[in-house]
């Protein structure tokens, strides 16, 4: 038996981050994950490889679009296993990365997976064969979150893909069938229609990314309209099943008929496709081996119950990331990692941000954080709403990219900004600026005085805030 005074259960960017400043701040620390390297779902079945398809994806959507301003490429001829190269080259490289600073901090690297005994000691069953009894003062559980499959949607043929297989690129189907309008279904399916899938996206609610902010997601949705074959709303897929030729689905809702895979494939309300992505979000992994030989909690959904501190019920065992609740972005976890880290540390800290951005990386991207238009409306908070559409923009004409919208809310007394949303090429790129307006307790007059250069999108963010005194320079709006 070996002991530790910090062990961390899953190496994604919550888990390593933790225990990274862990072993900062002078801890013995050991990092347990079933991948060879920290990295976790985000930078190899996630984020990372995600990300660079897209990438992929806009530039093959920029050389089409190229024409348009006299230059032409031709049709882009794609190369998937070159793709795939290129894909787990990068993965390779971070987590090659991330691998290193486990050695330079002396961090005791546990491949395998773990069960709980007690709460000061678990059991690792090692990958290479074996097992390793570690005894810890205190552990992190960073154990993640899996790509939800419904039961109803579970067909054991490979054409039915969640994101992790769909990021494999396995082939470019002629049809596919993307169930769930959220942004991994818009992502994953952004990237197909640009190779060349015939994409039809079905979504159960009345619009696209349910809870983000409409008037940004009515810019998208138009978007979308134009590089899918089709998007079903108030639809549902009632049945799937596997043939020779492919998943036959059965879909219920208004449209059903008259989208899909093709008159040829369709029987009725069913319709053939080639592959089906099911992109209807995921669920925590806190069914963790042991876990109830403590006292840590989980709530009826299935996440693990902690304080500001990330502690859990059991005082010695802190959890953080995607299996302590929403939002389940990699940023939220790093964060809560180094908070726990802290705590375990001893210095008096708590994970108390006034904003969390988020963003989806479809094109145009669509970013936000702090309050929302909906959520203002549900506290009944009085506040004033500033838009700057980026027609106005010099920048976003250069690009030929006018389908953006740069908006703030605002207190309505203290012109305090609440809440930045964004839509638009490079969104993802000019949210932080709303993060640290937020943070900072800026308000309207701060952002206005605040010189930005120009020509950038970044000057639509001060804009913004010159709409809301009735002064903007480049768009007629006066304060009412």
């Amino acid at each position: 038996m070996t002991s530790t005074q910090v062990v961390v259960v899953g190496g994604g960017p919550g888990g390593y981050a933790a225990a990274f400043l862990a072993a900062d701040l002078g801890l013995s620390v050991a990092l347990i994950d079933p991948e060879a390297k920290p990295g976790g779902v985000c930078v190899y079945r996630g984020c990372i490889p995600s990300k660079a398809l897209l990438h992929v994806a806009k530039l093959i959507d920029e050389a089409r679009h190229a024409s348009a301003w006299g230059v032409d490429f031709g049709e882009p001829k794609v190369d998937l296993a070159r793709l795939r190269e290129f894909k787990n080259a990068i993965v390779k490289r971070l987590t090659d990365g991330t691998g290193s600073l486990v050695k330079f901090r002396k961090i005791q690297y546990i491949q395998g997976l773990a069960t709980i005994d007690d709460p000061h000691t678990l059991t690792v069953k090692r990958t290479s064969g074996g097992e390793e009894t570690l005894r810890f003062d205190h552990a992190i559980l960073a154990t993640g979150s899996a790509p939800a499959m419904p039961a109803a949607l579970r067909v054991d043929d490979p054409r039915v893909m969640d994101s992790t297989s769909a990021l494999d690129l396995p082939d470019v189907p002629g049809s596919l069938l993307v169930v769930g309008g959220g942004y991994i279904g818009l992502e994953l399916g952004s990237v197909y229609a640009a190779l060349g899938s015939a994409v039809t996206v079905v979504e159960m609610t009345g619009g696209l990314l349910p809870g983000a902010d409409r008037d940004l997601v009515d810019i998208l949705a138009k978007r979308v309209a134009q590089t899918m074959k089709s998007v079903l709303l108030n639809t549902r897929v009632v049945r799937m099943k596997a043939e020779a030729e492919g998943i036959r689905v059965t879909l219920e809702g208004e449209d059903v008929k008259t989208a899909g895979a093709g008159e040829a494939s369709a029987r009725g309300n069913s319709q053939v496709f080639d592959r089906v992505l099911v992109a209807v979000g995921r669920r925590p992994n806190s069914a963790i081996p042991g876990l109830a030989s403590t006292r840590v909690k989980v709530n009826d959904r299935g996440f693990i119950v902690v304080d500001e501190q990330m502690r859990t019920e059991e005082p010695s065992i802190f959890a953080i990331g995607d299996v302590v609740g929403e939002p389940m972005l990699a940023h939220k976890a790093s964060h809560e990692g180094r908070v726990a880290a802290e705590v375990i540390a001893g210095e008096n800290v708590a994970f108390a941000p006034r904003a969390i951005p988020a963003v989806v990386f479809t094109d145009p991207e669509i970013a936000w954080c702090g309050l929302t238009e909906v959520q203002a409306k549900q506290e009944g908070r009085a506040v004033t709403i500033a838009k700057f559409p980026w027609g106005a923009s010099g920048r976003a004409l250069t690009l030929d990219r006018t389908d953006g919208l740069t908006k703030l809310m605002l207190d309505a007394e203290t012109e305090r900004i609440l809440g930045v949303g964004l839509v638009g090429p490079g969104a993802g790129e000019l949210i932080a600026e709303g993060v640290l307006a937020i943070e900072m307790g800026a308000n309207a007059t701060d952002l206005k005085l605040s010189i930005h250069p120009h020509p950038t999108l970044t000057e639509t963010m001060m804009e913004s805030a010159e709409v809301f005194f009735g002064q903007a320079t480049h768009v007629y709006r006066p304060r009412r």
